[in-house]
């Protein structure tokens, strides 16, 4: 299999520049390909043998990343946005934290390669806890779309008076609001001591546009408090906090693509 890429393309994926920025490096002087300095940036390498530096630096290649971070509140879960900060944002201002043995720990990136990274799904910005970050478009699929049957779940605290029969309407896919019929839900009550305020636990496998708000809203409820706590097999390590992200391990990641 032939694994050559342009030299342009791989720096820009690994976050080095712009291809026109890449392209002013070069002609400066600033990249060189296993020890020669290189003027032109359409030259093909091999990103698994060659060694590319910049400015002296080593340039590693990652084909894909995955992070798990702890998405906190007030933060867009966007590649960009023009009035608030994303989570691409927040990830690339400090490195991850790193978890497991030191083999692992060796093999674990310190901060993100790719320039090309989303977050898999939607938290509103009010929404916290688990967000999974990657390049991976063949996952992000697989783990949002309603055919594979991927159960989120949400710690939901709601305010109002569900009805009795909230469980069973969500066991069998409710309407929203403007019309809209989701799939069918669990909703589990862990706490109803309060009289007008409810603890649950909600497990969907769709992603629509505030989704969980909207369906308590079905029930005459209205979401005070969210936090995503898994999506399939990926829970949120407790040790990350707010704003705190870490590589998926090898042991994560091969759940999630089974």
């Amino acid at each position: 299999m032939d694994r050559s890429m342009r030299l342009d393309r791989f720096l820009t994926e690994m976050g080095i520049g712009s291809r026109s920025q890449v392209k002013d490096m070069a002609r400066k002087g600033r990249i060189q390909v296993n020890g020669v300095t290189v003027k032109k940036t359409n030259e093909k390498i091999e990103p698994d043998r060659d060694l590319v530096t910049c400015d002296g630096i080593k340039v590693d290649y990652a084909e894909y990343e995955y992070y798990m971070l702890n998405k906190p509140q007030g933060v867009v879960s966007a590649t960009e946005d023009n009035l608030h900060e994303t989570v691409i944002d927040l990830i690339r201002k400090k490195p991850a934290k790193q978890k497991g043995s030191l083999e692992e720990e060796e093999n674990q990136a310190c901060r993100p390669k790719r320039s090309d990274l989303f977050p898999v799904g939607r938290l509103d910005i009010d929404t916290e806890r688990l967000l999974l970050i990657t390049n991976d478009g063949e996952l992000a699929h697989k783990l949002l779309s309603p055919k594979r049957h991927v159960d989120k779940r949400y710690f939901v605290r709601a305010a109002g008076t569900l009805p009795e029969d909230a469980q069973e309407r969500l066991k069998e896919g409710i309407t929203l609001l403007d019309g809209t019929r989701v799939m069918p839900a669990v909703l589990e009550i862990t706490d109803k001591s309060q009289e007008t305020v409810t603890e649950a636990i909600l497990t969907i496998r769709e992603g629509k546009f505030h989704q969980v708000k909207r369906m308590f809203e079905a029930l005459g409820g209205q979401v005070i408090f969210l936090k995503r706590l898994s999506m399939g097999s990926l829970k949120l390590d407790e040790s990350l906090k707010p704003g705190e992200y870490r590589p998926l391990l090898a042991e994560e990641l091969k759940r999630l693509k089974d």
